[in-house]
């Protein structure tokens, strides 16, 4: 696992006050009983984090990041983009 996936997953382990071992990639944030409002928390703490912008609706975060996976994807992803830029 990179440095990027790394630091997302104690973002998440961190801000949705769950245990890290329990993070993995297709674990359900529900599963994880991950409150919407620790979703947006978790997704201000990354842009803060990495500099970037995730671009997530705030009324429904629940359904763009369904898994840890997604989060990391999307973080990913985001990164890489700016990388280029």
């Amino acid at each position: 696992m990179d440095r990027t996936a790394e630091d997302v997953l104690a973002i998440i382990a961190d801000k949705g006050h769950v245990d890290r071992a329990k993070l993995v990639y297709d674990v359900r944030l529900a599963d994880l009983s991950i409150a919407s409002l620790d979703v947006i928390e978790i997704i201000f703490a990354l842009e803060e984090r990495f500099q970037i912008a995730i671009p997530f609706n705030a009324n429904d975060a629940r359904q763009e990041f369904d898994t840890v996976g997604d989060i990391v994807r999307a973080v990913e992803a985001e990164v890489a983009q700016r990388r280029v830029a």
